[in-house]
Formats: structure tokens, C-alpha cells, sequence
């Protein structure tokens, strides 16, 4: 399997002639979505979930779907068809790829806000995509995308993220708002995470999953 990183949260799962994207948002690339049939989209939030881009490919591919939380889908009436609900506990398969569904809240930003659904994704049982929350899944998962930055986040709950999930590898992702200087304060301090291998994807390139 390969991962390509896009901006922010948005990553392409490429395996053999299968393809799957998770949370192309307002601040990933559009050509993410080239050659898509289907994407996972964690939650509503728009640096998730670019309805336009989604939009836009729906048109051009009318067995184009979109998964996301059933509590979600009223924020994107615009998707009609292509949008499918799914919800925490759930297993179903998309572009070939078997993909378990965890969680089900958004980490809290304050004072109860935001409120909304989010939905993990676990896909082939091997790569965790979390969304915005620190839910750890209940089977273990060899390659974790942990969250880096993000208003419901301190550096402190990412570290002890990775230590929870314990993965053999972890990428980051939710990185838009870090310059170079954040990102690599960032990846220097999850030297603490522990026999977990760490690295930074640049955007537009690919790692190889076995």
C-alpha cells in the first residue's frame, strides 16, 4: 500500500488498482481527488470536508460516494446521492479497501464546543486516519496518522496518543497551521514517543506500507 500525503489531513491510500481518500478539505489539494471513486470523510468540519471539491467530482463520475457520519450529512445536501451515512461500529468496504468505523465524538475545543460527530477510520486493519479526535481503536493498527496541531490539541495528548495506540509507524497530519519552524519543533518532540517509528511525509510524496 502506498500513503500520499495532502495538505492538512487529507492522505491517498493506493494498492494495487485501488484507491481511497480520506478528508480532502479546504486546505488539500484538488488533485487528491484525481482518479477517485470513493473518499472517508471523518466529520463536517471543512478543513475535512471540501463539499465544492466533492461536488465537483461527483459530476464528473456519477458512481462517485462520499462516506461520512449520518449526522454530517445534513451539513452537505449538496453531495445528494453520492453522500453515504455511516457510524461508529460499522464495517463496510470501499474502493476495495475493508474499513472499520471508531469513535464517534470530536475532541472538545471548549466549553462543550464543537459538539459534532467524528468517526475514525481503520483501514485494511493496518492505517488509522482519527479525524479530530484521540480515540484509540480497540484493535491494534500498524500505522498511525496522529494530529499535530489543532485548537483541541496540546503537544502533551499527541504524545500520549502514539503511546496509547502503540503503532509500528506514525505520520503526522492536521498540520496546515505549523510553518516549517512548528513542524519541526513538533517532530522533534515525538522523539519521546517510544519504539514507534516517526516521519514526516512531504506533501505530494508517498510512503510504502507493507
Amino acid at each position: 500500500m502506498h500513503l500520499i500525503k495532502y495538505g492538512h489531513a487529507c492522505v491517498r491510500l493506493e494498492a494495487d488498482d485501488r484507491v481511497l481518500v480520506i478528508d480532502p478539505g479546504t486546505f488539500s489539494e484538488a488533485e487528491a481527488l484525481d482518479g477517485v471513486d470513493e473518499v472517508l470523510v471523518t466529520h463536517e468540519h471543512p478543513d475535512h470536508l471540501d463539499i465544492a471539491k466533492l461536488v465537483a467530482a461527483s459530476r464528473r463520475n456519477s458512481a462517485f460516494r462520499v462516506y461520512l457520519p449520518s449526522a454530517a450529512i445534513e451539513s452537505a445536501p449538496e453531495l445528494g446521492g453520492a453522500a453515504v451515512a455511516v457510524d461508529a461500529g460499522q464495517r463496510f468496504t470501499a474502493a476495495g479497501f475493508a474499513v472499520d468505523v471508531v469513535g464517534g465524538a470530536h475532541a472538545e475545543i471548549y466549553d462543550g464546543l464543537p459538539g459534532c460527530a467524528n468517526v475514525g477510520f481503520v483501514v485494511d486493519g493496518t492505517v488509522y486516519h482519527p479525524g479530530d479526535s484521540l480515540f484509540v481503536p480497540p484493535s491494534p493498527v500498524a500505522t498511525l496518522l496522529v494530529p499535530a496541531a489543532a485548537p483541541w490539541l496540546k503537544l502533551c495528548e499527541a504524545l500520549d496518543f502514539v503511546r496509547a495506540v502503540r503503532p509500528k509507524r506514525a505520520f503526522p497530519i492536521h498540520d496546515a497551521t505549523l510553518n516549517e519552524l512548528g513542524q519541526e519543533y513538533f517532530d522533534g518532540w515525538l522523539d519521546f514517543k517510544g519504539g514507534t517509528e516517526y516521519a514526516r511525509i512531504p506533501v505530494g510524496e508517498s510512503v510504502t506500507i507493507r
